[in-house]
C-alpha cells in the first residue's frame, strides 16, 4: 500500500489546504479511486486555498469516491473520527454520499479541482463556494449559518448568485422561503 502520512497536526484549528490534500490522497489510496468528491465546509479550500481562518474550523473533510461511492465506509473505518489516523494527525475524513448535502442543480459541472504534489496524482473535486453556501443555508445548523455569514463577510460569495442557485435547488417552497431569508440576513448582518 502507498504511503499515507504527510500532514502536520492541525493544532486545534480547522483543516488547511495541505491537510485537505493529504485527506484526498489517503482517501484515494484506500478506496482505489483517483477522484474524490469533497462536499463539506473544507471544500472551500478548492477555490480559496488561503480561506479565512474564521471559516476553517472543522477538523474533518466530508468526502466520497466519485467512481466508487459504495466504498465511503472504508474512509470512515480507516481515516475517520477516532481512527489512528485522526489521533496521529489531528484531522480526519468522514465518508459520506452524494445525498448528504442538498445542492443546486448543475453542481457537478462547477466542481473545483484540487490536484498537485500533495495529492500524488489524485484529484479532489470541491464544491464551488456558492453551491457550498446554499447547502449550508439549507442545512441551517448554527455552524452552517456561521459559515455562510463568514463567507459573505469575507466577500467570497455574491447575494445574486446565491439567490440564483437557490432557485435551482430542489427544496419545498416553505424551506425555500426560509433559505431566501437567510441569504438576505447574511448580507445585512
Amino acid at each position: 500500500m502507498a504511503h499515507l502520512a504527510g500532514g502536520a497536526r492541525s493544532g486545534g484549528t480547522g483543516v488547511n489546504r495541505a491537510q485537505l490534500e493529504h485527506l484526498i490522497r489517503a482517501s484515494a489510496i484506500l478506496v482505489e479511486d483517483d477522484e474524490i468528491i469533497v462536499i463539506g465546509s473544507q471544500s472551500v479550500l478548492g477555490q480559496f486555498p488561503d480561506a479565512p481562518a474564521e471559516i476553517l474550523v472543522s477538523v474533518e473533510a466530508d468526502v466520497f469516491p466519485k467512481n466508487r461511492p459504495e466504498r465511503s465506509d472504508l474512509i470512515d473505518g480507516s481515516i475517520g473520527e477516532g481512527s489512528p489516523f485522526h489521533e496521529t494527525f489531528g484531522y480526519y475524513a468522514q465518508g459520506v454520499d452524494e445525498k448528504t448535502a442538498v445542492l443546486p442543480s448543475g453542481w457537478k459541472d462547477r466542481l473545483v479541482p484540487v490536484r498537485g504534489e500533495g495529492t500524488r496524482g489524485a484529484t479532489g473535486w470541491c464544491l464551488e463556494i456558492h453551491d457550498l453556501v446554499v447547502a449550508k443555508l439549507v442545512a441551517g445548523r448554527e455552524k452552517d449559518l456561521d459559515f455562510a455569514a463568514a463567507a459573505a463577510r469575507h466577500t467570497l460569495v455574491r447575494q445574486e448568485t446565491l439567490q440564483a442557485r437557490l432557485a435551482d435547488t430542489d427544496v419545498a417552497d416553505p424551506l425555500r422561503a426560509i433559505v431566501a431569508a437567510r441569504i438576505g440576513r447574511i448580507f445585512n448582518s
